[in-house]
């Protein structure tokens, strides 16, 4: 594919509508009002006399219509959905799933790892800002948790009523079987700690949720309890996959590209890079990880920290930390608490009094 021809595919992969991308499977974009990914995809799979569809999008008016239209595309609506495959439980992928499911009665399956988020956002006297603030003032982020008690009211605590508990839990390896094809469930942690991505080995398609992302790195561990060595889980999963015949990626957000492997091995390679620059953000002073996210660049644009908006600067802290984590675990600094705020250090110099 010519490079003008990508950059056109990633500019243009939101626009709604549906894309055929295999014999009975189908791209569906939906709306993200006011998020910077602009859409998530969800993946229409032709199932007999009915259809299965991997992730289901936002809970949104926007987000229904645009589904309505799509399936109506293919002579079907959403009744005739019988199954949501969900790669794991970011309100994008998860909300519009249980909402349907109340409305049609619909099948709602989700990776078993999911089952700590999901216990914790059902946990009343657990409010996912809150927690975040908590994370927050662990990194030495006090100036950004400010930023954010501004912000409009949460829109996860808004839709924090749709995170009920799904009809099955997905366990690694289960092979979900179709009429028309063979699923294999595999567990991909790192994103969340419960994500799963398809695999369909007869078509070579590999349905990867956030885990492989065509043009942006996926966040990591943003979700209501955060799981240890997330990172380090981030990239053993990467390695999996990248273990798994080739196929096609068929991602949450961005086209459809024709080679797993070639963007995994540029995921690695982006954070063998990060951790350097992140060690020497550590080695120029910046002990905090809020203080090293400062000291360093975001997005494909290279923009410094402080023209982030407060979200993602949020996610830029939270990103950060779990390099320094990493670095700390690989022994290539040290690690502590000082007045409740992670810090780190270089190693001594050997010899040095």
């Amino acid at each position: 594919m010519a490079q003008a021809e990508v950059e056109r595919s990633i500019r243009d992969w939101d626009a709604p509508g549906i894309e055929a991308v295999s014999p009975g499977v189908h791209r569906v974009p939906l709306p993200l009002p006011g998020d910077a990914l602009k859409a998530v995809n969800v993946y229409v799979i032709e199932d007999g006399d009915g259809l299965v569809l991997i992730d289901s999008g936002q809970y949104l008016s926007d987000a229904r219509i645009g589904l309505e239209r799509a399936l109506a595309t293919l002579g079907a609506g959403i009744g005739d959905v019988r199954d949501f495959l969900v790669t794991h439980v970011h309100r994008d992928h998860y909300t519009q799933a249980i909402a349907l499911r109340r409305e049609f009665g619909t099948r709602v399956s989700l990776g078993a790892g999911e089952s700590v988020s999901i216990a914790a956002v059902q946990d009343p006297a657990n409010a996912p800002i809150s927690r975040q603030h908590k994370l927050l003032e662990l990194c030495g982020a006090a100036p950004l948790i400010e930023l954010l008690r501004h912000l409009a009211p949460n829109e996860g605590d808004a839709l924090r009523g749709l995170f009920e508990t799904p009809d099955a839990w997905l366990e690694d390896r289960v092979v979900v079987d179709l009429s028309s094809r063979a699923l294999r469930v595999v567990s991909t942690p790192g994103h969340t700690r419960g994500h799963v991505v398809f695999y369909d080995e007869g078509a070579q398609l590999l349905f990867a949720g956030d885990h492989v992302l065509p043009h942006i790195t996926p966040s990591i561990a943003f979700e209501p309890v955060p799981s240890e060595n997330a990172l380090g889980r981030y990239l053993a999963s990467l390695s999996l996959v990248r273990n798994l015949p080739d196929a096609r990626l068929l991602p949450a957000h961005g086209p459809v590209v024709p080679s797993v492997h070639a963007r995994v091995d540029e995921l690695v390679v982006h954070h063998e890079h990060r951790l350097d620059a992140t060690f020497e953000a550590v080695a120029e002073g910046r002990h905090t990880p809020y203080e090293a996210a400062q000291g360093l660049r975001w997005t494909r644009r290279e923009r410094p920290f402080e023209t982030l908006d407060p979200m993602n600067q949020m996610l830029a802290v939270m990103e950060t930390k779990v390099h320094l984590d990493l670095l700390a675990a690989q022994g290539r600094i040290l690690q502590g608490i000082s007045d409740g705020v992670l810090v780190f250090e270089t190693l001594p110099v050997a010899g040095a009094s």
